[in-house]
């Protein structure tokens, strides 16, 4: 029987961050757990490229857009199970066995969120992530999501967009189950802006999605 899972990973100049979460990965090779990597590129200018073909990975490529990119890769699994993650994610050690024990249960789920960093202020953050995950049932994709590939179709995918792709598509599936087991991710952009400013401002920027604001409109305002 082939592994169940399809690994989906969107990059764009990730060659610093991608090696993490590619060695994150191997006790679920090794445990018979993976079944393919794809790694959906936006036109790297690094080696990004290099270090997927490398690992054996099956490389797509397109045009920038982190929906635009999980859906073309998403769309070359053959996986029963689709594994989300973001470059700069990395899933803690024995991330494999709390997941073979939750595909019976068929259920998309979702990991802790934790940060590379220390202190109050990257603790308070990852909380309120989680409290968010649990209570209203809407993880973020840095927290890696796995998602049966039935149901995943079902929900008709991810939309080709630049932001908030992980919010619909959320949104769109049954409730998500919270595992518990941490994936972390860089604190990068949080200790450039602030971490209770950069807080406030991924609050602000759902609110207004739900508002109804243009995803694209969404996107220039975040990357600012």
């Amino acid at each position: 029987m082939p592994a169940p899972i399809s690994v989906v990973i969107p990059t764009f100049d990730a060659a610093d961050a991608l090696p993490a979460c590619l060695e994150a990965l191997m006790e679920g090779l090794h445990g018979g757990l993976i079944r393919e990597l794809i790694v959906s590129d936006a036109c790297s200018t690094d080696h990004t490229l290099d270090i997927a073909e490398e690992a054996g990975a099956k490389v797509v490529t397109g045009s920038p857009s982190r929906g635009g990119q999980l859906r073309r890769g998403c769309a070359e699994a053959k996986g029963d199970w689709l594994l989300i993650l973001h470059a700069d994610t990395v899933l803690q050690q024995g991330w494999s066995v709390t997941v073979s024990a939750h595909l019976p249960s068929g259920k998309p789920a979702a990991f802790r969120l934790a940060f590379r960093a220390h202190g109050v202020a990257p603790a308070w953050v990852a909380g309120w992530a989680n409290l968010r995950s649990r209570v209203l049932g809407l993880p973020y994709g840095d927290q890696g999501l796995l998602v049966p590939r039935h149901e995943y179709q079902t929900a008709g995918g991810f939309p080709d967009q630049p932001l908030m792709e992980d919010v619909t598509l959320v949104r769109a599936l049954p409730r998500i189950t919270i595992l518990e087991t941490h994936a972390s991710t860089s604190a990068e952009r949080y200790e450039q802006v602030g971490w209770f400013r950069r807080g406030a401002r991924n609050l602000w920027t759902l609110l207004r999605y739900f508002l109804g604001a243009d995803p694209q409109v969404l996107a220039q305002a975040y990357r600012r």
